[in-house]
């Protein structure tokens, strides 16, 4: 249900990862009530939100709202809309106050081909300098991009070789140029517009992207989302753009929270710390066993080669969790959809530990799924899908790819091109004991996915599903 800021309702937990990466608060909009905005925000749980001031002479009045306000932080930058007053010395002014300690970003800066406020080749010229200010003074960059996406991405790669740390705000482009912008290093940020109904393209773009590539703002006092559309934004309306995010994107509205939190977190350092070493991990209605981090593979796709966070969650495990352990934090597993043995590594590695924590779930009247590369005959030397008998209702196996030499190619198996034949007799031995059992493949331009898919259905006569090469979770 949309918030009213004027009956608010009680203050949850999970509200208090919610961060409004773009705002305007020192804009005279919220001279008025701003202390009442920020009270509103931290009532439905906004804990941090990020004040980006368009001119050099906003910032001390922004400095002045974030040493007030514990939850406020500020980006410093000149609007392309401005970049025609650019004065001497203010570039040494903002390298000055870059230094100030709650200034957590550089930016907006950009170009804006929509209004031409300032002249295309004033913007132009300045938006260069500001990129090489940017990157000297070494914060993260957020880029404003209006009608002017060719031009934006050819002066970034020309002035940072492709590869930035940073955000564009608003973003406003399709699903081919947002895929650019992520190679090229940067997050974007999705505001209120994705709740209109207009905005197909997008609502694509949320629906294709990674969470870990999102982050939600709100461009207050502008872009108010439904139902407050036509209204003065502020950052409490923000709950309303994660609701959407999290329809779109077929989590819930705790996983959006928690995602985009963390995404702004590990890009502005701005946000409660990130627990580490999960041993368990709920997304979408679901609770993940992170059981071990060992793998039989050294897959060459594998997420875990750039970061152990999956879906806002960091899976580094210090030591591997015994069965107790794993049984107490799990809890009353009825609370759950399922029980699923994944993690960051290969669970049947410890099958000991599956066997007796899946024993243990199916007395208290849990589904179990067991998500594994199906190896697991290989390693131990015998059959062992008998041992899973009545302990496992579904085994989701990761076939990923149609032949042997490819499979060996892309996974790395310590088996060679027998580790893919390992895989076939996996999933047949498999039907035999396991109600439900799912062939999966990671979507990669060197996959045939209608080959795996004919293996999977014609020839296995099992289930069949593709799984996003860039998403995890």
């Amino acid at each position: 249900m949309p918030l009213n800021p004027n009956t608010l309702e009680p203050s949850n937990p999970v509200f208090k990862m919610l961060i409004d990466s773009h705002a305007h608060l020192e804009m005279k909009d919220f001279d008025k009530d701003r202390d009442r905005v920020i009270a509103r925000a931290l009532e439905v749980g906004v804990s941090r939100i990020i004040t980006v001031a368009t001119r050099v002479s906003d910032v001390p009045k922004a400095l002045k709202i974030a040493q007030k306000n514990e939850s406020v932080y500020v980006a410093i930058g000149i609007h392309p809309h401005e970049s025609k007053d650019i004065a001497q010395g203010d570039y040494d002014e903002l390298r000055r106050l870059s230094k100030e300690k709650k200034v957590v970003a550089f930016g907006e800066i950009g170009l804006d081909f929509y209004r031409n406020y300032s002249p295309r080749q004033v913007q132009l010229t300045r938006f260069r300098e500001l990129l090489r200010l940017g990157k000297d003074i070494g914060l993260p960059i957020i880029i404003h991009d209006r009608d002017a996406h060719e031009e934006i991405l050819d002066i970034l790669q020309e002035e940072g070789n492709g590869q930035w740390k940073g955000v564009f705000h608003c973003f406003s482009g399709d699903y081919f140029l947002a895929q650019k912008i992520i190679q090229m290093g940067f997050l974007l940020s999705i505001p209120g517009t994705v709740t209109f109904n207009k905005s197909i393209i997008q609502q694509e773009v949320v629906r294709r992207i990674p969470l870990e590539k999102i982050l939600l703002e709100t461009d207050c006092p502008y872009l108010a989302p439904e139902p407050y559309r036509g209204k003065r934004n502020e950052p409490a309306y923000i709950r309303s753009t994660a609701e959407k995010v999290a329809s779109l994107k077929g989590v819930s509205f705790e996983d959006v929270a928690r995602i985009t939190s963390v995404n702004a977190k590990l890009l502005f350092g701005v946000g409660g710390e990130i627990p580490r070493g999960k041993i368990v991990y709920p997304i979408r209605n679901s609770l993940y066993l992170n059981i071990t981090n060992r793998c039989s593979n050294c897959c060459t796709f594998c997420w875990k080669n750039a970061s152990f966070v999956v879906k806002g969650h960091d899976l580094e495990l210090s030591r591997e969790p015994e069965a107790d352990e794993l049984l107490q934090a799990i809890g009353d597993p009825k609370q759950y959809q399922e029980i699923v043995f994944c993690g960051f590594g290969e669970p049947l590695l410890r099958l000991d530990i599956v066997k007796v924590v899946a024993a243990e779930l199916k007395k208290k009247g849990a589904r179990v799924r067991i998500d594994t590369d199906g190896q697991a005959n290989l390693v131990y030397g015998r059959n062992i899908l008998p041992e899973l008998q009545g302990l496992a209702d579904a085994i989701s196996v990761s076939l990923n790819a149609e032949s042997a030499e490819k499979y060996h190619r892309l996974c790395r198996s310590p088996f060679g091109e027998e580790g893919f034949r390992g895989i076939l007799d996996f999933i047949r031995e498999a039907k035999k004991v396991i109600p439900e059992v799912v062939a999966t493949v990671v979507e990669m331009p060197t996959v045939n996915v209608e080959a795996c898919r004919r293996l999977a259905e014609d020839e296995l006569g099992v289930q069949f599903k593709v799984r996003a090469y860039d998403e995890v979770g």
